[in-house]
């Protein structure tokens, strides 16, 4: 390695000189006596050992020279840097000892005055040794540089040292340049020849040209890529201004073979390490200030921002701030500054400088943060008690402001104290009573606690605090005593408003259900009041009223003595209704299940007879001898009551005991047990009363009814109930009075199944049993809980049970005596159903002899369809019940869908029905806990055992019908398919199915079917179409034939009839179409199409009626005159107006109780309302009335005139008037005479054939219909001429 060396000016002399140029300068003049200094760069190593251009020449030594030059004028210095930049490296200087080249010049340092000072500056890609930088004042203070940084000025000329020098990091620019060549494939393969060979033609140039640069180091080709070939390099040098790069560039493109075609003006180059990028704060929130600065020594204000994530460049706007700024024309700073910072504007952000062929990049990822606070979102204060409100940020971060506000309707201050965490800040509240007055508790007030961070960033968290103040319960203060079966109430009242929840609890800590207590909001508080109607023994006891509010309870308590009182239904006399003989007696009594001490009186009428007591067993009777003296009046009817007082003085009645008062000599019937009775006396006892054997349990139940037949008691009716079934039942009627019961249903639902499988044997003997377990079920279902898959098999087991085959018969003589049983049962397994709920599970699956119960339970994310099937093998019977899953998407979570099937009920609903054609198939009930507010559709199949076939009907069971007693009924129910052996229905709702089937119509895929459907189809258009003609011909000839009054007349009703019947063609055409496709949700297009039907089709008839009237007008009363506006006025009142009034009063009058149409068409209802009759009845009047008209004109016409003898041509005159005068009413009257025929059951099908004809025809000659009445009306009035004339004659008739 060799030392630094001086040279002499003289060097520079010949190194300018032999570059050839021309330098117009008088250097003696401006050159002083020179300073030269040698060295190698500062921070570098001494001369080094660079590369070898050929491998076989010797090595080469690399020096850096400094020589500083002084002007006199300052303005020379810029043509000597002009000079430097246009010389064409290398340059060789011969020696005789060895070859010089000089490979670049640089002007380094400048040093210029500046007013009393000498400032000198480093050039581009130059700057100050940290040396020199330390002990001398910079251009930008009058202090020393801060240590460790480099400096670019200085305020004079360092007496010692090295001048401005390279910097020292490494820069890698990644360049670029297009060669215009073709691009091959070969040159995407880093292994191929043609990769190779390219690489080391360009590196070799690349190396030549690049190696002027200052510090550089090696240069790489890194890739090529298409158009047409591009050439992508890395440079590693310390630094290059664009004048020595554009330099280099030349020199590669003159050391690089021509066939390579390099474009000198595509070079591009990116370098990454010569800016200084930052970002203020480092911690970025939402909301913040935020300034992105970009800084470069390189003297250019060309700087652009690019967002990557957004894939855009940054433009101003009203968030985003860009300013760039060149200081000293030496150093670029760009400052982008974002305004209310989002986390949209989060990611990576590319500062770009770019000068000539250089840009200087680079890049920075922010990430913002949003500002979470953490804190307690809900608090219940109690006034007068102090509380803290912290609030916590989730990052440490010196916040530059925490501030507490609040907002309601009350305001209650407080004070915010200093965390120990500095993440976290402290508000202490402390409500006193004048703040939070009673009316004002459970007000609810906001705080936020609000975060600022140093640069603007602002975050909040709500804590809504409730205030509350202990409640004041007021209670009922009279102490309350009752007697059972009187009401009883309590009142609850607080001063407080608000509440989570109002309850009542008995002594044991049950809660009472909530039908039995109602709560309000008041304006100064709360009332909750327990109503209890009927208060029986289990109604004693302390019972509480809790107030809750989140964890507060407030209570208060009532004490309620309830003493015992038998209640009225428990009262048993006998005899209920008795016959006494004049001056005869009669033992009453009055038992009761209570050996309580009471006052027991009999009354009759005003008087009051003291009772005897008689103790037997659990029963205590208490008797009276009545005696029928000569006092009374016979016949008489008298009624007897027991009264019980208690010891509170309070007293019940019991129901009356109806004795009638007979002369001895009419008793016939005589029996010890039932008594005395004349022929035909018809009395009633209670079982436990009669001669029925006792049972053991307990008394009989129910009511026994005689009927004395000659002179024996013979047993009417017999509705008794064993006595563990009355024993249910008065637990069941109970129960439903009892406080707790939702608690205690689950047991007697298990303790009613054990007891009727039982008693099985006695439910098949008494009908009343079967009754009382129906009004048992009826009872319990009322009960307002839920009922899980346990209970509900109680259930089902109970309901098999009466199912039974062997039962039927009982069901046969229950529903003789009432009809609304099987109703009854059905209704309250559907409520039962309504209230299951699963416990552990999604389906639910119940199976006995006669009942199956199958379900699921809707959860989320899980809405399957619903598909259940029912097997009876016993009976031969099977259905399916589906729902499809979109269906299933309305319904609520945790819903239940229960499917109830009866195997057996059919055939006892079809005792009870009459007049329903019923075929043997199942009952199936499906229900939804839940209410549904959608339209809900259900598919159905059931197996068809009809051995006689017909039309099936899907139908359902209508609670509603018949005065609330049930029937079937087919409203949004259709049939889908009918096969051999099944039958599919569709419905758009729920509850009970099943399917009828109706012989009267035709099956609707028959033959018959079909051909009715063509006949009538076809028929109608004909009929349209003659109609629409004969409407045309009229319009044409009008002028023509309507030249008189009767002429006008005439044409007029054919004309409205013809266009009546044409309109009412039309609306029965869409009434077909309604029925065909099953537009179940048309009900109100259905109701408007039957009634236009109606009216126009009567219409047809009040026109025809009009249009004989007028001619039995024109012939009988020859002599009077009517005007033509009179008869017109007439005529439309009559063929309109009565029309109108008949339809508008039949639809107001049906349509309210949704009986105006058919269930299965769009046509008048017959089955429920006969509203049929409003068009029959007016149609077969107006048949009467024109046949009797047509009588009278004939008998007019054909009886001759004084003196006149008939000759042939009025003899044919008369054959054409009879048969004019049969075209129109009859043809017409015969066509609905048919079709009366098929409303009725059992019509043949002859019938619906010929009614379907005449009713598609009936206008196919309705042109020589007008013509027959034209001709007639001629006759007539030629005869009324001839009559008038004779008239005036003096002849007459």
């Amino acid at each position: 390695m060799k030392s630094p060396r001086r040279t002499t000016l003289c060097f520079m002399i010949i190194v300018i000189y032999s570059s050839q140029a021309t330098l117009n300068l008088n250097l003696e003049s401006i050159v002083h006596p020179s300073i030269l200094r040698g060295h190698e760069p500062a921070g570098e190593e001494p001369p080094r050992h660079k590369r070898a251009v050929a491998s076989s020449s010797p090595a080469v030594d690399e020096h850096t020279v400094d020589i500083e030059i002084s002007f006199e004028n300052a303005s020379f210095l810029e043509p000597i840097k002009a000079h430097l930049n246009s010389l064409s490296f290398p340059i060789q200087v011969n020696s005789t000892d060895q070859v010089i080249n000089i490979l670049s010049i640089e002007v380094t340092t400048v040093c210029r005055p500046a007013g009393n000072e000498i400032w000198c500056s480093c050039e581009t890609g130059y700057r100050w040794p940290q040396e020199s930088c330390l002990p001398h004042l910079t251009c930008q203070d009058h202090g020393g540089s801060p240590a460790g940084n480099h400096c670019s000025c200085l305020k004079g000329l360092p007496p010692k040292g090295p001048f401005c020098q390279l910097r020292g990091a490494d820069v890698t620019l990644r360049m670029s340049v297009r060669l215009n060549v073709g691009f091959q494939e070969d040159l995407r393969n880093s292994s191929s020849a043609l990769y190779r060979s390219y690489k080391t033609d360009l590196e070799m140039a690349f190396w030549k040209g690049y190696r002027i640069l200052p510090g550089f180091k090696m240069v790489t080709v890194t890739g090529f890529r298409p158009g047409s070939v591009v050439v992508t390099y890395e440079v590693t040098t310390t630094t290059s201004s664009p004048e020595l790069m554009r330099k280099a560039n030349e020199q590669v493109l003159q050391n690089l073979n021509q066939t390579y075609k390099m474009d000198y003006n595509s070079f591009q180059a990116v370098t990454s390490n010569e800016t200084k990028f930052s970002v203020i704060p480092e911690i970025i929130f939402e909301g913040d200030t935020v300034s992105l600065v970009c800084e470069n020594e390189v003297p250019s204000s060309n700087v652009s921002w690019y967002h990557v994530e957004r894939r855009s460049d940054v433009q101003n706007s009203s968030r985003f701030w860009i300013y760039t700024s060149v200081l000293n024309n030496m150093t670029s700073l760009s400052r982008f500054t974002i305004y209310n910072i989002t986390q949209g504007d989060a990611g990576e952000y590319i500062c770009k400088l770019t000068l000539d062929i250089f840009e200087y990049e680079a890049r920075k990822k922010i990430n913002v943060t949003p500002i979470r606070i953490s804190a307690n979102e809900e608090m219940q204060v109690m006034c007068n008690s102090p509380v803290s409100l912290n609030c916590c940020s989730d990052i440490h971060v010196n916040w530059s402001k925490i501030e507490w506000k609040q907002e309601g309707k009350i305001s209650i201050p407080g004070n915010s104290e200093t965390d120990t965490d500095p993440r976290c800040s402290k508000y202490t509240l402390h409500a006193n009573e004048v703040q939070c007055l009673s009316g004002s508790a459970g007000t609810q007030v906001v705080y936020t606690c609000e975060f600022t961070s140093a640069h603007g960033a602002r975050g909040s968290k709500n804590i809504q605090v409730t205030f509350t103040s202990v409640a004041n319960l007021i209670i009922t203060p009279d102490p309350i005593s009752v007697s059972e079966g009187q009401s009883l109430s309590i009142k609850c009242t607080s001063d407080v408003n608000s509440y989570d929840e109002v309850y009542w609890n008995t002594s044991a800590g049950i809660k009472i259900h909530k039908r039995f207590y109602t709560t309000r909001r008041c304006p100064n508080g709360t009332e909750s009041v327990l109503t209890v109607k009927t208060a029986t023994r289990e109604w004693n006891g302390t019972y509480y009223c809790i107030f809750r509010y989140k964890n507060s309870y407030r209570v208060a308590t009532k004490d309620v003595t309830v003493h015992p009182l038998p209640l009225e239904s428990n009262i048993m006399v006998d005899p209920l209704e008795a016959v006494v003989p004049l001056r005869g007696s009669r033992h009453l009594k009055c038992c009761i299940e209570d050996d309580e001490d009471y006052k027991v009186t009999f009354q009759m009428d005003s008087w009051f007879f003291p009772a005897a007591k008689e103790v037997n067993g659990k029963q205590v009777c208490y008797k009276y001898d009545f005696t029928a003296n000569s006092v009374f009046q016979c016949p008489k009817h008298v009624d007897v009551f027991c009264h019980f007082t208690n010891a509170v003085n309070n007293s019940v009645r019991s129901t009356s005991m109806k004795l009638n008062l007979v002369p001895e000599m009419t008793i016939m019937c005589q029996d010890p047990v039932i008594g005395v009775g004349e022929p035909g006396r018809v009395i009633q006892k209670l079982c436990q009363f009669s001669d029925i054997p006792s049972s053991p349990g307990g008394p009989a139940g129910g009511i026994i009814t005689y009927e004395c037949v000659g002179s024996q008691w013979k047993v009417k009716r017999n509705n008794c109930i064993s006595a563990p079934i009355n024993s249910l039942l008065q637990l069941a009627k109970a129960l439903i009075k009892s406080p707790t019961q939702d608690k205690k249903l689950a047991t007697y639902l298990k303790d009613l199944s054990i007891s009727t499988g039982k008693v099985e044997n006695e439910v098949s003997s008494f009908p009343g049993s079967l009754g009382a377990i129906i009004n048992i079920l009826d009872l319990l279902s009322t009960v307002p809980t839920q009922v899980n898959s346990e209970m509900m098999t109680h259930v089902l087991s109970t309901v098999n049970v009466i199912l039974d085959k062997p039962i039927l018969s009982t069901w046969k003589v229950l529903q003789q005596q009432q009809t609304n049983q099987s109703s009854q049962l059905l209704d309250s397994v559907e409520r039962f159903s309504r209230a299951l709920q699963s416990e552990d599970g999604t389906s639910l699956c119940i199976s006995q002899t006669n009942v199956q119960m199958k379900g699921m339970v809707i959860r989320s994310g899980h809405p399957k369809s619903y598909k259940q099937s029912f097997v009876f093998a016993d009976s031969d019977l099977w259905g399916n019940v589906a729902i499809d899953n979109f269906q299933l998407e309305n319904l609520q979570t945790d819903s239940s869908i229960v499917t109830v099937a009866f195997p057996t009920l059919k055939t006892i609903i079809a005792q009870e029905v009459q007049g329903e054609n019923f075929t043997n198939s199942l009952v199936m009930t499906t229900t939804v806990t839940h209410n549904i507010t959608m339209p809900f559709s259900i598919s159905m199949t059931f197996k068809n055992n009809n051995p006689l076939g017909g039309l099936p009907q899907c139908v359902f069971w209508n609670f509603n019908l018949a005065n609330h007693t049930g029937g079937w009924d087919n409203s949004g129910c259709y049939v889908k398919e009918v096969n051999e052996d099944s039958v599919s229905c569709s419905c758009d709702h729920l509850t009970s199915f099943s399917i009828l089937m109706s012989p009267d119509s035709p099956d609707p895929g028959s033959l018959l079917k079909i051909l009715l459907d063509i006949i009538s189809y076809i028929g109608l258009c004909f009929s349209i179409l003659s109609l629409a003609a004969c409407l045309v011909v009229e319009a044409v000839v009008w002028k023509s034939v309507t030249k008189n009054r009767t002429s006008y007349m005439r044409h007029t009703c054919i004309v409205n009839i013809a266009a009546s019947l044409l309109v009412a063609d039309i609306w029965f055409i869409v009434a077909a179409a309604i029925d065909d496709h099953h537009y179940i949700l048309n009900e109100t297009a259905c109701v408007a199409t039957t009634f236009f039907i109606h009216f126009f089709y009567l219409s047809v008839f009040f026109w025809m009626l009009t249009l004989g009237l007028m001619l039995f007008y024109r012939l009988v009363f020859i002599l009077h005159d009517t005007s033509r506006s009179t008869q017109k006025a007439i005529a439309f009142s009559l063929g309109y107006g009565c029309p109108l009034v008949i339809s508008v009063i039949t639809v107001g009058a049906t349509q309210p109780q949704e009986v105006y149409t058919r269930k299965n068409a769009c046509w008048l209802n017959w089955e429920d309302t006969k509203a049929l009759l409003a068009f029959i009845i007016p149609a077969l009047i107006i048949v009467v009335v024109n046949v009797t008209i047509t009588v009278v004109v004939i008998t007019k016409i054909l009886r001759p005139s004084i003196g006149d003898k008939p000759s042939k041509q009025e003899k044919s005159s008369l054959f054409q008037i009879s048969k004019s005068i049969g075209v129109l009413t009859p043809l017409l009257g015969l066509t609905w005479g048919f079709g009366l025929a098929t409303v009725f059951p059992g019509s043949n099908a002859v019938f619906h054939i010929v009614f379907t004809l005449l009713n598609a025809f009936q206008v196919s000659s309705a042109g020589q219909r007008s013509q027959e009445v034209s001709r007639l009306v001629g006759l007539i009035n030629l005869i009324n001429d001839r009559n008038t004339n004779r008239s005036r004659n003096g002849e007459g008739f």
